[in-house]
């Protein structure tokens, strides 16, 4: 994939009749020769420029790492705090609410015996291959930046891989690039990497797919 061809996509998708809002732009890369009941595809990516999609991260922590939590996340969770998510449904509100969750490294079995279940579930426990389990002496500033710039990519249910890599309003080069990175990274993630690529289309919010390979 080259950048001639992404752009060919972006002009073909411009030329199409505007919304009455601003749409994102949804990369599909749709997949071949696998066999999903023995391959496991589920990974992360970052990306050089912000994905058209505002992203919430929640902190647990304790004093130790309150203050750098407060300072750059959206919410911050206590172990005092653990007592008001007994319930299910609270948990899953905030599972839904929040993309991605940090933890205080000795928090951990606690954050595991309280929202483990529902994070789990949801794809959500502190994860820590992202760098989400943290010291508490942590900057988070690096991290949450990080976090903002990072798509996941899974095939479980159907042949094909799908993130947000830009909205319309961004610089044309920064979709171009994101594109470009979040397909390099897939490619390397399959099992025979090229030879595992049928297709790789590009849309928008309400349009439909365009080819780019």
């Amino acid at each position: 994939m080259d950048k001639e061809q992404v752009k060919k996509a972006l002009d073909e998708l411009k030329s199409q009749p505007k919304k009455k809002f601003t749409q994102s732009y949804d990369l599909i890369i749709n997949l071949k020769n696998l066999d999903m009941k023995q391959t496991n595809i589920d990974f992360f990516s970052t990306l050089h420029f912000p994905k058209g999609k505002t992203i919430k991260i929640a902190a647990f922590a304790d004093q130790l790492l309150h203050d750098s939590a407060a300072k750059n996340c959206d919410l911050v969770i206590e172990e005092k705090d653990f007592a008001k998510y007994q319930d299910k449904k609270a948990i899953k509100k905030l599972a839904d609410s929040y993309d991605y969750f940090i933890a205080q490294a000795n928090l951990m079995p606690k954050v595991a015996a309280t929202f483990g279940k529902i994070l789990g579930i949801k794809g959500k426990m502190p994860n820590p291959k992202l760098g989400c389990v943290v010291p508490p002496n942590a900057n988070l500033e690096a991290l949450v930046k990080k976090l903002k710039l990072t798509i996941r990519m899974t095939a479980k249910k159907a042949l094909n891989l799908q993130c947000l890599v830009g909205k319309e309003d961004q610089p044309e080069e920064q979709i171009i690039d994101n594109i470009i990175t979040a397909y390099t990274s897939a490619v390397k993630q399959l099992p025979s990497e090229l030879q595992n690529i049928k297709d790789v289309t590009l849309k928008l919010t309400m349009s439909k797919p365009v080819r780019i390979l």
